[in-house]
């Protein structure tokens, strides 16, 4: 089945100015798919009952913040981008942004979030629970990362697949990724692209003058491969009605090759997929996903596979005690 997008959610974490890049692409998406859309504010503020026992002034004040940040969201709803657009304003006591976030688009059956994406220092995701590296890992809705103020003009839509399942990716997500991105490119009246970038057999790295080749090829055996992964891109891109001309393969570390592209195709959204992994596991061998979004300059569409189940409480705290606005 296509994706339809029938309900947006942008999750908006600064109330003191509009996220216009966000409000714009929204707007261009709802319009074009019919769909309404949401703007939702994360309360992450430290509460005003200092944890205590909840007391009717506590709520009050609870209730005042709350009505005075959806004035605002109102206020950005407003925009001229979103004339004519059915937008609503939610702010709601919640802790942390990213299951907020997850809950609400669980709660008011999303078909796309869209969040800002901002650069972060080399390394931080390893220290820091940052609300789009949480969203990456845990929104089991199409999630739309907004990282450049271009505007959806007739866009170039770059999926990246991998038909060879690496990392142990489930079977069934490149054709989710393709259907997805074709999706968009048919409302934004843009084109699909399809992207794999492959190892080659031996590492190229530099190996000390006294040690002995671990691996001796056959010759031809690089170009044989070549072929092989180039033919298996071209029948999975074909199923999607992508044009050779369309096709991208390149050999080489992934995160840097899909960015070079993307920068050289002047693409408007990648579209890739994420699979949660463990705290561990993703010390030790990264998140794809999270690297690639480090080095792109155009938006991307992250997806999950099939079945994927968000690993948050379903209900909020009772009490947002957090220690003020997370960094987003």
């Amino acid at each position: 089945m296509a994706m339809q997008i029938r309900h947006i959610l942008v999750a908006i974490n600064d109330v003191r100015r509009a996220p216009r890049a966000e409000l714009r692409k929204a707007a261009a998406l709802a319009r074009a798919a019919g769909a309404s859309v949401e703007l939702f504010h994360p309360i992450t503020a430290p509460d005003p009952g200092g944890g205590f026992p909840q007391t009717v002034t506590t709520a009050q004040q609870r209730a005042a913040l709350a009505e005075r940040e959806r004035h605002r969201l109102e206020h950005f709803a407003r925009e001229a981008s979103l004339r004519g657009v059915t937008v609503t304003c939610t702010a709601a006591w919640d802790y942390p942004p990213h299951e907020a976030i997850v809950r609400r688009a669980l709660k008011t059956g999303a078909d796309l979030v869209i969040a800002a994406t901002r650069s972060h220092r080399p390394g931080a995701r390893l220290l820091l629970r940052n609300t789009d590296w949480e969203l990456i890992r845990h929104c089991p809705v199409p999630l739309l990362l907004v990282k450049s103020h271009r505007a959806y003009d007739k866009p170039l839509v770059l999926a990246a697949v991998d038909p060879f399942h690496g990392h142990a990716r489930p079977a069934d997500l490149d054709a989710r990724l393709l259907r997805s991105g074709k999706a968009l490119a048919r409302l934004l009246h843009g084109s699909l692209h399809v992207f794999h970038a492959y190892m080659p057999l031996v590492s190229l790295a530099p190996l000390p003058v006294t040690a002995a080749p671990l691996v001796l090829l056959p010759p031809g055996a690089e170009a044989a491969r070549g072929r092989e992964v180039t033919r298996a891109i071209g029948q999975l891109a074909a199923s999607a009605g992508v044009a050779r001309s369309r096709r991208h393969v390149q050999m080489g570390e992934v995160v840097a090759e899909l960015g070079a592209t993307a920068r050289g195709l002047r693409a408007g959204i990648v579209v890739m997929g994420a699979v949660s992994r463990s705290a561990l596991l993703r010390l030790i061998v990264g998140n794809t996903a999270e690297r690639v979004l480090d080095r792109l300059s155009c938006d991307a569409l992250v997806v999950k596979p099939r079945g994927f189940r968000a690993r948050i409480p379903r209900r909020a705290p009772l009490l947002a005690t957090g220690p003020g606005a997370a960094a987003t």
